[in-house]
């Protein structure tokens, strides 16, 4: 069964040119797969007595009245055309309406390629089976060999390197070049070197890197076209064979992705994203990590009681305050109200989660307050996760997606990992730690998101524990040591709770674990905890000789 039409527009995916009609009426789309079977009816019958003709009838292709010739709408020789096998049909005019190109299984032509000029169209005769790539026939093996995705661009190839090199192409396009090279790797891996050159386009430098992984390695290599230029055919239309020559010397062996040659990169080195940091509300922090930047997966730990929730409420608040970026805040044991409250609270300089507190305000005061969670187009900036008391894991990591790609958060605050544990309910606390963070660190690595998330410390063994003002260390951390491997950053708060003093009492040590970006670590600062503000203000008053070693 041959095609009738094909790069046909698909109505089910929208492909412009993906879609493939048969003679039984059927069609079928290579780009999303899809099927439609009308007046569909048994074509065994049909196939076998095409494969008879052909067998009987070897010039099957000299029925079109077809003859050797130039190939002038697409610049091609007729030496060229002869070599490959390519004949063309003329109108009455004079006119070439047509291509015939062979297909071979060993030396004996078993099918052909028609294609109409004017439309651009193809039928197919004959059968595939046990035929090798277009123009393999003609090679025998060497130093270089050029695979390119069409057989006028094999054609255009060819008369671009003046008849020096081997070029061939494959058979059914983009969407069968795994089969079509895997069905002839013996004879390309004849060859010392596989350049490949398909089309200038995002599906043709896809399937490139896809069909470069079939080979031995170092053996491929991926030709990258000049700006403006589809294909081989397009350059020899233009004349331009110095430059597709360039373009075969230039072209780069393929390595693996996530394997690189530096050399390759020394403009993208000079030319790098520069990191833009925003200040954490505290220089102590800032003298130890340069503040916090997109990209990077920021963890928050410390005891129970220890002010974890304070730290992230002033941190909220100053990318609320400093940025003009979105934020968005998931904290899984409260409710949306409790966090705009702390938030709020901050700002106001006052405890507005308290009831009696908030109630000293007015309406219009209060409303003022909240205008921070605006931009001054009245643009909702502060996005807050509400759970109603469900609390499935997909669920969560579906709506941090839609926080970073649909509300467009530049800054995600996630408090804390450890209920994101119970949610995943895999009953291996360390298993699904590593889940998870390695969930998180995909998301930070995918969209560039600064994600702040809230973790707790495991128990220590001995007399005194972290509400007694321990040193945090890493191995502290509760469940995985993935929750360090996979973090940029780790700061730590430690906290005397039982302190005689109440100054010590209320003094929050921020120690930093862990810094990717300057690797800086130790005592940054010491946070005073305001009570009558519910504030915190840096201090020296307790410093790195008042923490208790343990």
């Amino acid at each position: 069964m041959s095609f009738v039409k094909v790069h046909q527009p698909c109505p089910t995916c929208g492909s412009s040119d993906a879609l493939c009609i048969n003679e039984n009426g059927s069609s079928k789309c290579f780009s999303c797969g899809a099927f439609t079977n009308k007046n569909f009816k048994s074509t065994t019958e049909e196939v076998n007595q095409v494969q008879t003709v052909y067998k009987n009838n070897t010039s099957l292709d000299d029925q079109y009245g077809a003859v050797y010739g130039p190939l002038l709408d697409r610049k091609i020789s007729k030496e060229t055309a002869q070599k490959y096998g390519v004949k063309v049909v003329y109108n009455e005019k004079n006119e070439v309406v047509q291509h015939v190109y062979p297909f071979y299984n060993a030396n004996e032509k078993t099918a052909h390629k028609v294609r109409y000029v004017k439309d651009k169209n193809f039928s197919f005769h004959g059968t595939y089976e046990g035929t090798g790539l277009f123009g393999e026939q003609l090679f025998k093996g060497g130093k270089y060999i050029t695979l390119v995705e069409g057989e006028c661009d094999a054609l255009a190839g060819y008369e671009l390197f003046g008849s020096k090199y081997d070029v061939v192409s494959i058979k059914r396009g983009c969407q069968g070049a795994i089969r079509d090279v895997k069905d002839s790797l013996e004879f390309l891996e004849s060859y010392e070197n596989i350049v490949i050159c398909f089309d200038n386009d995002k599906i043709g430098k896809e399937t490139a890197q896809k069909v470069a992984q079939l080979f031995t390695p170092k053996k491929a290599k991926v030709m990258t076209l000049p700006t403006g230029y589809k294909d081989a055919n397009d350059m020899l239309k233009e004349n331009k064979h110095a430059q597709f020559v360039k373009a075969f010397w230039d072209a780069k062996t393929y390595t693996p992705s996530g394997v690189i040659n530096v050399s390759d990169r020394r403009d993208a080195f000079h030319k790098r994203e520069k990191k833009n940091s925003i200040p954490y509300p505290w220089e102590g922090l800032n003298s130890k990590l340069v503040g916090m930047r997109g990209g990077e997966l920021i963890t928050l730990t410390g005891g129970t009681g220890l002010g974890k929730s304070s730290v992230t409420r002033e941190i909220e608040h100053w990318l609320i305050k400093n940025t003009k970026d979105n934020v968005g805040v998931i904290a899984l044991e409260e409710d949306w109200r409790r966090t705009i409250d702390g938030i709020l609270s901050i700002e106001a300089n006052n405890r507005l989660y308290i009831d009696h507190i908030r109630e000293q305000y007015s309406k219009e005061e209060l409303d003022k307050f909240f205008d921070i969670l605006y931009d001054g187009e009245n643009k909702n900036r502060v996005w807050i996760h509400a759970h109603f008391g469900t609390n499935d894991i997909d669920e969560i990591f579906s709506k941090i997606r839609f926080m970073i790609v649909g509300c467009e958060c530049k800054w995600v605050v996630l408090d804390h990992l450890h209920m994101l544990v119970v949610a995943a309910n895999e009953g291996d606390e360390r298993r699904a730690i590593d889940t998870i963070m390695t969930r998180l660190r995909s998301i930070v690595e995918e969209t560039g998101v600064g994600l702040i998330l809230v973790s707790h410390l495991r128990r220590v063994d001995g007399n005194r524990g972290h509400e007694n003002g321990i040193e945090v260390s890493l191995s502290h951390l509760r469940g995985s040591q993935s929750i360090a491997q996979l973090s940029d950053c780790v700061i730590a708060l430690e906290r005397n709770q039982q302190a005689e003093s109440t100054e010590e009492a209320n003094t929050t040590r921020v120690r930093v674990l862990k810094s990717r970006y300057t690797g800086d670590v130790g005592f940054a600062t010491s946070l005073l905890y305001d009570r009558d503000t519910g504030r915190l203000a840096e201090t020296n008053s307790i410093d790195e000789d008042d923490s208790v070693n343990f």
